[in-house]
């Protein structure tokens, strides 16, 4: 994976609860990286009938191991595009130094 196919700025990201000043508790977001990744949308190919099989992801990044951050399910992803669940995590042919995460696009809801 070269640094020309890693164009998309993304960030990972996890959710903390907040307190405000009247001692009531919301979520907030925390930020934990902000990195360049590969990104790639669902469609119709061999690679993506066979990952997604049993999953409902629309989306691939890939991006470099980050040292200290262990990235998990419990974290989204946003970029220009939009905030995505992660759904799985997957170290890039077991070497150590890219990590495959699948995700799904989360729409936000009117209320």
């Amino acid at each position: 994976m070269s640094y020309g196919k890693m164009n998309t700025f993304i960030e990972i990201i996890s959710t903390i609860p907040i307190k405000d000043s009247d001692g009531f508790s919301t979520t907030g977001d925390n930020i934990l990286a902000s990195v360049r990744a590969y990104k790639e949308d669902r469609h119709g190919s061999e690679k993506w009938t066979n990952m997604t099989a049993f999953s409902s992801a629309t989306s691939s990044f890939r991006f470099r191991i980050i040292p200290g951050l262990e990235v998990t399910t419990d974290m989204t992803v946003t970029c220009a595009d939009g905030r995505y669940q992660i759904l799985s995590v997957e170290d890039v042919r077991g070497r150590g130094m890219y990590v495959e995460v699948l995700a799904e696009h989360l729409e936000p809801t009117v209320g």
